[in-house]
């Protein structure tokens, strides 16, 4: 099965995105995750029809679309930082993870982000304690919570195409 995710990423249908393992006080999960370079095209291979806000599908859907903007993103300006995931093997998750544990984001399909959404978060953040956090979703407004910018998704996306997410 790996082989042919390979093929698939050499031809550019799709991108591996491996998982963070930079880490000390957690065991992180060794596992690569494949997205394809179009939401559409996975939708359709996964039988997604009708996808209704708030469910598993469509956060499923959302995060494939926020990852492609940021794959795009760092591709069209030449960022040499990788991105990747972080999972650990006691549950915790950080949705991407630019550099070296530079920038963490949390994608959230929901309509306002609650402490318990930062949990992976706050645990990136006590092995990188300098990390910029960020989480986003359909929030309202922007604001800080715990030491995490939360922004409503248009803002995310203006933001990082502004270069004001990824700073070098």
């Amino acid at each position: 099965m790996k082989d042919y995710f390979e093929i698939l990423a050499d031809t550019l249908i799709g991108y591996m995105i491996p998982c963070f393992t930079n880490t000390k006080k957690r065991r992180s999960l060794q596992a690569q995750k494949f997205y394809y370079f179009d939401v559409g095209i996975a939708n359709y291979l996964r039988n997604r029809r009708n996808i209704q806000i708030g469910s598993i599908d469509f956060g499923h859907a959302f995060e494939h679309f926020i990852i492609q903007e940021i794959i795009a993103y760092l591709g069209y300006n030449e960022k040499e930082e990788q991105l990747s995931y972080w999972r650990t093997s006691s549950g915790y998750e950080v949705d991407a993870i630019i550099g070296n544990g530079r920038v963490a984001i949390e994608i959230k399909s929901v309509e306002e982000i609650q402490s318990r959404h930062l949990k992976g978060l706050k645990a990136f953040q006590e092995e990188f304690p300098e990390c910029r956090l960020i989480a986003f979703s359909f929030d309202s407004r922007p604001r800080i919570t715990n030491g995490v910018e939360v922004f409503p998704v248009a803002d995310f996306l203006k933001k990082l195409w502004n270069h004001e997410i990824i700073i070098t």
